[in-house]
């Protein structure tokens, strides 16, 4: 599910018999669950609206992505679309950040060579 620009993941627990997400993207908690496709897509759109709202209210910025700094790290300045897209993916691929950067530098060395 995508909305205003966040993804969620969507799980269906068998034994609630509900549907529940979470939003991507974000290192803050954001939950959210339904009986129905109709509740569970007003409830994540409810969600992102309130967390959009809290961030606002407390002078947070809504999305972060991890950053650093070391000798042995590269910076590489993307648009932050494209860094949010990829902090989503590294989630969703159950891998850090680093390590999906990582593996698809690989890939894509290995394909040019």
């Amino acid at each position: 599910m995508n909305f205003r620009g966040y993804t969620a993941d969507i799980r269906y627990d068998e034994r609630d018999r509900i549907f529940w997400g979470h939003l991507l993207g974000t290192f803050d908690d954001v939950y959210f669950e339904g009986t129905s496709v109709e509740e569970l897509e007003t409830a994540f759109h409810e969600a992102v609206d309130d967390y959009l709202t809290y961030c606002e209210e407390t002078g947070r910025e809504p999305t972060r992505v991890e950053s650093g700094q070391t000798p042995s790290e590269i910076s590489v300045r993307v648009t932050k679309e494209l860094q949010y897209r990829t902090f989503v993916a590294a989630q969703q691929s159950g891998v850090s950040l680093d390590d999906f950067v990582e593996d698809a530098l690989n890939r894509a060395l290995q394909e040019s060579t």
